[in-house]
């Protein structure tokens, strides 16, 4: 199963988002971008995404890490701008590497 580690930017526009919403935000865009997610297994299956430290509500970042776990190959570019299209204005993926 292939990993993911994209770097997004939280501007102005999202910094008094908590990291809890932010981590809805990001697993709607990933739904709404088809994305090839893996899902934990049980009752209530979860996105398998690794997150970084929690940003501070009211702070800004220019560089903060997460982890996706997908079910098949997608090209990271590709999965960066299908999410980047999904994503609201001030989160933005920067990069996106194959691990």
């Amino acid at each position: 199963m292939p990993r993911i580690r994209i770097k997004y930017t939280k501007s102005e526009e999202v910094k008094f988002i908590s990291h809890r919403d932010l981590m809805r935000v990001f697993q709607r865009a990933i739904r709404r971008a088809e994305i090839p997610i893996s899902y934990s297994q049980g009752f209530n299956p979860h996105m398998k995404i690794s997150w970084g430290q929690a940003l501070k509500v009211g702070k800004t970042s220019s560089g903060e890490y997460a982890e996706l776990q997908l079910e098949s190959f997608i090209i990271p570019q590709e999965l960066r701008q299908r999410l980047n299209k999904q994503l609201p204005q001030g989160i933005e993926i920067l990069e996106a590497n194959l691990i």
